[in-house]
């Protein structure tokens, strides 16, 4: 395993260095990368951005809006967190096990004394009160899973800055945001900063591994290449926000995969556009499967036929044929 050392709290280029890391920089090993951010929202891959922030809160406090490029729902970030990155090649048990690369920061904890566990699709809790969520974005033959780790962060801004949807609440039997998460902070029995916290899990890690701590130094290529791929992507509306035209059909259920949001214009009975957001995970691009259903007639058995033919499940992880239908239709 090899590290790169980052101290940008910069969102948009963290995440082109990320994005960066993953398509182009030829590392024969495991990758690691420990990063911090401003205050920032970072929103899940195939989220409607609007719908998943508080646009007035986060333009009054200033603070930074960015899409990911892996699933999973919108999170805060703030220098209270602390995030990592791990960039491996998949080896058939890494894409959507999450459980995989979270035992480490688990380990990490229990030497602090620390009692934590996996839970649920994708989060780390202490006490039942989530502290970490993860999301994985798929390449190739490699894969990328990152995660948050709410060290001592601004807990009210969270609940202020997300919409989180009643839905998500009510299933989880919570009462409130603020309510199911926490920081490790109150948990240290020796108080210790953020950045000393960091270089602990840092050894931790590579301890771990049973390997020297090896670090990667990003050349002025590198940088170059990182600093493009924010240009184009990172900083654009586009990528961000995008736009989201009318549709005459909006359906919304949760299911074991997360939250499901179709949306479909229609007419003559004819599907001549399609949106699919949501907090679900997938190793394909949800672009495509929306592509499959347009020019198809809005009818059950109509789709029930294209969705017969591809492998759903890489779209929309833990989200069956028959749940995509009931929420069209039912």
């Amino acid at each position: 395993m090899i590290s790169i050392k980052n101290e940008s709290t910069n969102p948009y280029f963290n995440l082109a260095l990320e994005e960066y890391v993953l398509k182009h920089l030829d590392i024969d090993d495991s990758i690691l990368i420990l990063w911090q951010n401003e205050p920032t929202v970072v929103v899940g891959r195939n989220q409607n951005t609007i719908e998943e922030i508080n646009t007035k809160y986060v333009k009054d406090k200033d603070i930074h809006v960015v899409r990911r490029l892996s699933g999973g729902g919108a999170v805060y970030h703030d220098l209270g967190n602390l995030n990592f990155t791990f960039i491996v090649e998949d080896t058939g048990d890494s894409v959507n096990n999450f459980e995989k690369f979270t035992k480490p920061v688990i380990k990490a904890l229990k030497e602090l004394d620390i009692i934590a566990a996996f839970s649920g699709r994708n989060d780390i809790t202490i006490e039942e009160k989530k502290f970490s969520g993860n999301a994985q974005y798929y390449y190739r033959n490699r894969l990328l899973h990152h995660g948050t780790i709410l060290f001592n962060s601004n807990l009210d801004v969270v609940q202020e800055a997300l919409k989180v949807k009643i839905d998500k609440i009510k299933s989880k039997g919570i009462k409130s945001v603020r309510s199911r998460v926490t920081n490790i902070y109150p948990y240290l029995k020796e108080k210790i900063s953020v950045k000393d916290f960091k270089y602990l899990l840092l050894s931790f890690l590579f301890e771990q591994e049973n390997e020297e701590k090896k670090e990667y130094i990003l050349t002025k290529k590198d940088l170059e290449g990182i600093n493009e791929l924010m240009k184009n992507r990172y900083l654009t509306w586009e990528w961000n926000y995008g736009e989201s035209p009318n549709f005459d059909i909006q359906k919304s259920k949760r299911y074991e995969g997360g939250n499901l949001d179709i949306r479909l214009k229609v007419q003559g009975g004819i599907i001549s556009d399609c949106k699919i957001f949501g907090d679900f995970f997938g190793r394909k691009e949800i672009s495509e499967l929306e592509s499959l259903l347009k020019d198809i007639k809005y009818e059950e058995e109509s789709i029930r036929q294209v969705l017969k033919k591809i492998d759903l499940s890489s779209y929309l992880h833990n989200i069956r044929e028959d749940n995509f239908i009931d929420c069209l239709f039912y």
